[in-house]
């Protein structure tokens, strides 16, 4: 927003340079990003902060530099000649919406001269940016340059007879054409204003081609309103349409300043257009605003500043400001007007202080503390050691934690399932960032899509982050996860060939990463999950602790994904890995007395996983069982239809003895009478 200091001087005496101005404002918190030059004028170019939406008005403006200069600001004062006839009985309006309209204010201005705007006004329109079309709406324009009110006029002619003027909601589907010749489908919510319920304006954005001021209009109706801000933003993002008008009301507009800008614009119309301004003003103000009051204790400001600023020194800058200040015994009492809504507190007021008694002049000292030994935590180290173990056997990602809803239904996850339960991103940056994750699978796979699209074939990919799960509370729960995913071969050098990046790959680096971090002897159970394969995957549990999953995609996932190679991918709870690990290496003496291997092969129900065999010849070996490993299964012509075959290699060793065959065959015959007792298992 560009600012003419020629105009500026009109409210204020300036005695500072352009520079010295620009330089001013910046400290006192007014970011100005420089100073063009002009001819005739200089122009600053304002870097406003959300907060101080007030300043887009020259008025306002004029105050800041009245306040860093000790000067008086010429306010105008509208002086508005009315009519004998009055507004009462040529315009009625109503709110339906209170919340979304906090004020609707319109004066009727006849017998209006269209034509061209007198050269000053042109002027002050152009160094602010805006071109100039007629004198009544460049002076819609002009004054809300000045008073950061939004004004819009309508072509009174062009309304119905009734001149009933409803602002409401829009219903889904409603059409309104706007100024710019554009017909826009409105959404329901989007705030209207209607002329006994036909639209004619986009309230707080644009007017409505309909009731548009042209050059045979005679008779005008303005109007001056507050509307809120979040419904402004919202409506003018969903129709890609951004106005001047909008946004001033995203920003905030002062609801007490909407009749002053009424009359400064009936008065100019007056002058300019030689209008006749109907006596009074229809105006619906349905829950009128008291300007707020705030304590302010000084020594709370010295005490927060780290200053000694004396107590008449505050006052005279708040007096500066045009803030009300009441003196109590020990505070003061301060008024803040309704054109800043930005102050709150007695901390805004604090930070008004500063500003305007100058951040340089706060003197610097050196924070004071107790001193505290840095460095990480045991979960923070921890994490570490997980991210530095996977990076030197996978590439590590990181995918955003906002994605496409798309993902359940390629990750084939059911409609009920807990995963869908997701948080909706309010404002997001596109329909691909819509949600918050609630699993880390979905990015994995699209990073394995996108490079093979590339013609990257050798792809090994983990990442550790979090996802977002709801639980009824205010906020979700933040679950820190650890995702890996394979697919293809591994490359080829002059000392190995190219292996498969399979399930066993896979699940050899997951088994190393647990022993690692301390975790022993996992288990792994039949898993039931739509986006693995059913029988090349399952459930890690460890101490009766699920870990998470590990499995090959189902190929109807990977068809979804455009990944033609087989991928496999486990995904784990961190939290449970770090509560199961243990950091203390535990060592012992090597025995120097010789391992007994024993093969041992079962026949038992299909039903029956290994797992469950394993964990029984684990638990009824005793001391002297040290390894068990299943190294065969078999189901076919020479075994019962109905069966299997399991073959075990059990390790057997003594730390203190040669073992005899009289120890080992024991051994065995107590894991069988379990075997056969639990699962009915037979000797083959």
């Amino acid at each position: 927003m560009s600012v003419s200091i020629n105009w500026l001087k009109e409210f204020v005496d300036i005695d500072w340079t352009p520079e010295e101005l620009e330089s001013r404002l910046t400290m006192a918190g007014i970011a100005i990003e420089g100073v063009e030059k002009m001819e005739d004028d200089d122009l600053l170019v304002l870097d406003l902060t959300p907060n101080r939406g007030d300043c887009q008005g020259m008025i306002n403006l004029a105050r800041e530099v009245a306040a860093l200069e000790h000067k008086t600001i010429r306010i105008p004062h509208p002086i508005v000649k009315e009519s004998e006839e009055s507004i009462d009985e040529n315009i009625e309006i109503k709110i339906s919406d209170e919340h979304l309209c906090k004020r609707y204010a319109a004066r009727v201005i006849k017998n209006v001269k269209i034509k061209e705007s007198p050269q000053w006004l042109k002027t002050h329109l152009l160094h602010s940016g805006i071109r100039p079309i007629n004198n009544v709406v460049d002076i819609t324009n002009f004054v809300m340059l000045e008073s950061n009110q939004p004004l819009h006029a309508f072509d009174y002619d062009l309304l119905s007879k009734e001149h009933r003027i409803i602002v409401r909601s829009a219903r889904a589907g409603e059409k309104l054409t706007t100024l710019d010749d554009v017909e826009r489908t409105l959404e329901e919510g989007m705030l209207l204003i209607t002329d006994n319920d036909r639209p004619v304006g986009l309230a707080g954005i644009m007017g409505g081609q309909n009731s548009e001021i042209t050059d045979t209009t005679v008779n005008v109706m303005l109007e001056s309103a507050c509307f809120a801000g979040g419904n402004i933003r919202h409506s003018s993002r969903k129709l890609a349409l951004r106005s001047d008008a909008s946004v001033r009301f995203e920003k905030g507009t002062d609801v007490n300043g909407v009749i002053y800008a009424l009359d400064r614009a009936a008065a100019l119309m007056q002058e300019l257009a030689d209008g006749e301004v109907m006596a009074g003003i229809a105006d619906v103000y349905p829950d009128p605003q008291v300007p707020r009051q705030i304590v302010l204790r000084p020594e709370r400001v010295n005490r927060l500043l780290g200053t000694e600023i004396d107590d008449d020194t505050i006052k005279a800058i708040f007096q500066s400001l045009a803030f009300k200040v009441i003196d109590e015994e020990d505070h003061f009492v301060v008024i803040v007007p309704s054109y800043r809504p930005d102050i709150e507190f007695e901390a805004d007021l604090i930070e008004e202080i500063a500003r305007l008694w100058g951040y340089d002049k706060i003197p610097t000292t050196l924070p004071k503390g107790g001193e505290t030994q840095g460095g990480l935590s045991p979960y923070q180290r921890f994490r570490e050691q997980i991210r530095e173990y996977m990076a030197q056997n996978l590439y590590e990602i990181i995918n955003f934690s906002f994605v496409t809803p798309r993902y359940f239904d390629m990750l084939q996850i059911p409609a009920d399932s807990k995963l869908r339960n997701v948080i909706q991103v309010a404002n997001p940056l596109s329909e691909e960032q819509s949600i918050m994750r609630t699993h880390l699978l979905g990015g994995l796979l699209d990073t394995v899509s996108r490079n093979l699209a590339r013609k990257n074939n050798s792809l090994a990919f983990f990442e550790m982050g979090s996802i977002f799960l709801l639980t009824g509370e205010q906020l979700p729960d933040e679950v820190l996860k650890l995702g890996a995913v394979v697919a293809g071969k591994t490359e080829v050098n002059w000392l190995q060939t190219s292996v498969d990046m399979d399930f066993y790959f896979l699940k050899g680096i997951l088994e190393q990463l647990l022993s690692q971090i301390g975790i022993e002897n996992p288990s792994y159970n039949e898993l039931d999950d739509p986006s693995y394969h059913p029988g090349r995957s399952a459930r890690i549990l460890c101490q009766g602790k699920e870990l998470g999953v590990i499995g090959e995609i189902h190929p109807q996932v990977r068809k979804n994904y455009g990944i033609k190679p087989r991928a496999c991918a486990f995904e784990l709870d961190v939290e449970t890995l770090y509560s199961l690990s243990s950091q203390k290496k535990m060592m012992e003496q090597i025995t120097k007395y010789p391992e007994v291997e024993r093969d041992l092969a079962i026949l038992v129900n299909d039903e029956i996983q290994a797992v469950q065999a394993v964990d029984i010849i684990q638990a009824r070996g005793g001391e002297l069982l040290r390894k068990v490993v299943v190294f065969d299964l078999y189901a076919g012509e020479q075994v019962a239809e109905g069966y299997k075959s399991l073959a075990f290699r059990l390790t057997f060793q003594s730390a203190d003895h040669t073992l005899t065959e009289e120890e080992v065959n024991a051994c065995i015959e107590n894991i069988l009478a379990k075997l056969k007792n639990d699962l009915q298992a037979t000797l083959r």
